[in-house]
């Protein structure tokens, strides 16, 4: 939106274009030129847009882009930003506006250490997901992959529930790793709930927790299984943060087809989350109110309510300041595995909230969540 403090008009410039718009940078305005630089996310990239006074989007470039700066002199009109990959983290790069050229990459500060690193490309795959609709996944093999062989699979499934997986570098919860940790096939599903499909598409998740996207992943694990001969189907594990540990715990009252699963920070008591969540619009949105007035709702996706079917071996993590999920949650759930006596472990950071952030922490949780795919998802020699 556009504001004209003169006269106090307001103009929607993206009315009709159906992304959400990121970092943005304005451009001298001339009439005819354009108004502003943006970045949107769309189909697990985040492009960058040029949007002139026609109010018509145009994509620029198809990179993961964010950060946008733009700098005008005589010569001139450049756009700096920031770039990344799914193999490499952000780096500064550039791109001469008016020459229609390629960006150029200014900042090579770890050109010397990804050299020595055998970083495999995001592979993209669609299938038909709930409704029949098209959903997008994506797919990281091993280092030194050898389609001969079959490999583990590790199933990742992204937190929001309103994010993405994409081609971009993260410390956490990063794909590579998951990939090279033990020689996997890393996997990942952007199901009904997600980003970058537009908003019908990011909205359908609201009030359906484990309706559309849990049909999406059980789809989505199909086709890869039916699509790439080298994964082995006998040796899958799921795991997922926030909302993606939502799901994780869902699954354990769904399905047995996995040999372990990694629950981190997510809800299992539906109705105790909301009274003990920071952000409680957001309980009010997804389940259509307060569990005084939608009681059904709630129970209707609540994992603890399906205990009696938990069987697979279960890690869970949770930190005590986490005040999106209380650390109640993971405890629950802990002591329902443990009381059911179902194989489970619990690692439990004292000092970190939603998200590990301690570097010495984050190399514990990758340990012991690599460790524990291990121990149920290797071949015994």
């Amino acid at each position: 939106l556009i504001y004209g403090r003169k006269y106090g008009w307001i103009k929607d410039l993206t009315k009709n274009f159906d992304r959400s718009v990121g970092s943005f940078a304005w451009n001298k305005y001339e009439e005819g030129h354009v108004l502003l630089y943006f970045t949107a996310e769309d189909h697990g990239e985040s492009p960058i847009y040029e949007l002139r006074d026609d109010g018509v989007p145009r994509e620029k470039t198809r990179i993961h882009a964010d950060d946008l700066e733009v700098v005008i002199d005589d010569r001139s009109e450049r756009l700096y930003f920031t770039r990344m990959s799914i193999g490499a983290p952000s780096e500064i790069a550039k791109l001469e506006v008016a020459s229609g050229s390629q960006p150029e990459q200014i900042t090579h500060m770890n050109d010397v250490l990804l050299s020595q690193i055998d970083m495999q490309p995001l592979e993209s795959f669609t299938f038909k997901g709930a409704n029949n609709e098209e959903v997008q996944g994506f797919l990281i093999k091993p280092p030194g992959f050898d389609p001969s062989k079959k490999y583990p699979l590790k199933f990742l499934i992204h937190g929001g529930p309103q994010g993405a997986w994409g081609n971009e570098w993260t410390y956490r919860w990063n794909a590579e790793l998951f990939a090279a940790t033990g020689n996997y096939v890393a996997v990942m599903i952007n199901f009904h709930g997600s980003t970058g499909y537009g908003q019908k598409f990011t909205d359908s998740i609201s009030g359906d927790w484990g309706g559309k996207p849990y049909i999406d992943l059980m789809k989505g694990l199909d086709y890869v299984e039916k699509t790439y001969p080298f994964i082995d189907k006998n040796r899958e594990a799921a795991l997922g943060a926030s909302y993606g540990g939502y799901m994780a715990n869902w699954l354990l009252g769904h399905t047995n087809r996995f040999k372990c699963i990694v629950s981190h920070d997510g809800v299992f008591n539906a109705e105790s989350a909301y009274g003990t969540t920071e952000e409680l619009w957001f309980s009010e949105w997804e389940f259509k109110g307060p569990p005084w007035k939608n009681r059904e709702l709630y129970r209707k996706w609540s994992p603890h309510l399906f205990a009696d079917k938990f069987k697979t071996p279960t890690l869970v993590v949770h930190g005590q300041n986490d005040y999106r999920l209380d650390v109640s949650q993971g405890f629950d759930l802990f002591t329902t595995l443990q009381r059911l006596k179902v194989p489970s472990k619990m690692l439990y950071f004292p000092d970190e909230g939603h998200w590990v952030l301690k570097p010495q922490n984050s190399r514990l949780w990758y340990k012991t969540v690599n460790d524990w795919v291990d121990q149920w998802c290797k071949e015994k020699r």
